[in-house]
């Protein structure tokens, strides 16, 4: 940690302008620099001191970064790797906050010189909201990141990596690219897709009535359509065979009501119960969740 001298935060929304603005909290002797392609957003991120210096000049901006993180969708990260190859240091990390991680460590391998390191990393933090506007310095706090490795990555980064998220407030997990694109098609992209499932279900009218639990169940709902297509479209054989699992679920229940089967469909709910039940128990314990 102590060899990192500057910090090259690219894309400056709501993941990159906190990453950045924490960084400034934690690391009071790292410059970091934030390079957005937005006029708009470069004016804002200036205007809000989201970081020490906002360039437009992609090269420019990680040729003397020690670590760079990607903070844009993840279908730019193929193009962003061939970009920004010839510019970067000897030794530099990088990384980035994408969703999904298989296709992110190929298209490193492929497009990154050799003398850098890339190690994926994924912050389990964010919101519905969108813009630089919406950064926080906190939103890492108690927050999980899960850092992704191959046999060839290199650990000295990675272990760079952890102290780096364990500094701007997460606990760590690693793994495999293909663990974690497996684990969070269940955790996260499918409830996502059930959730506009759920929406789109129903028509503007009956939606007015929807009560607490209803927005609770579709709030994901709310997330920006062309990040999460993004995201689906990276993870397509995981997320689809989730949605097949969510669908044997739902069939289970709606066989069960047909029987008129009682026990059976308080079974299948009292599982779901419980089951959350030790989620919520185990969240509270990692402080994840405040009883």
């Amino acid at each position: 940690m102590k060899d990192l001298r500057q910090i090259t935060v690219m894309g400056l929304g709501l993941l990159g302008g906190s990453i950045s603005l924490a960084v400034l909290r934690s690391f009071t002797r790292i410059k970091v620099v934030g390079y957005t392609h937005r006029p708009l957003t470069r004016a804002k991120a200036r205007r809000l001191a989201v970081a020490t210096e906002v360039v437009d000049c992609l090269n420019s901006s990680v040729s003397e970064a020690d670590l760079v993180i990607l903070a844009t969708p993840i279908v730019t990260f193929e193009k962003t790797f061939s970009e920004i190859a010839d510019a970067l240091p000897s030794g530099c990390i990088v990384t980035d906050v994408g969703s999904t991680k298989v296709l992110p460590h190929r298209w490193a391998a492929k497009k990154l010189p050799k003398r850098v390191h890339y190690v994926g990393s994924h912050p389990i933090a964010g919101s519905e909201q969108r813009g630089v506007e919406f950064a926080r310095d906190d939103l890492f706090d108690g927050a999980m990141c899960i850092l992704t490795a191959t046999k060839k990555t290199n650990r000295q980064a990675v272990q760079t990596l952890k102290k780096f998220w364990s500094k701007l407030g997460c606990y760590v997990k690693l793994m495999t690219p293909t663990e974690h694109d497996r684990i969070f098609a269940n955790v996260s992209h499918v409830p996502h897709v059930t959730a506009a499932a759920l929406i789109n279900a129903s028509s503007s009218e009956e939606l007015k009535f929807a009560g607490k639990g209803f927005m609770d169940t579709s709030r994901i709902a709310s997330g920006p359509a062309n990040i999460w297509a993004d995201v689906l479209l990276t993870n397509v054989n995981n997320t689809t065979r989730g949605i097949d699992k969510i669908i044997a679920e739902l069939e289970k229940i709606k066989k069960a009501m047909k029987k008129e089967n009682k026990r059976e469909i308080e079974k299948l709910l009292a599982k779901a119960r419980t089951k959350r039940a030790a989620l919520i128990k185990y969240k509270i314990k990692k402080k994840e969740l405040i009883s």
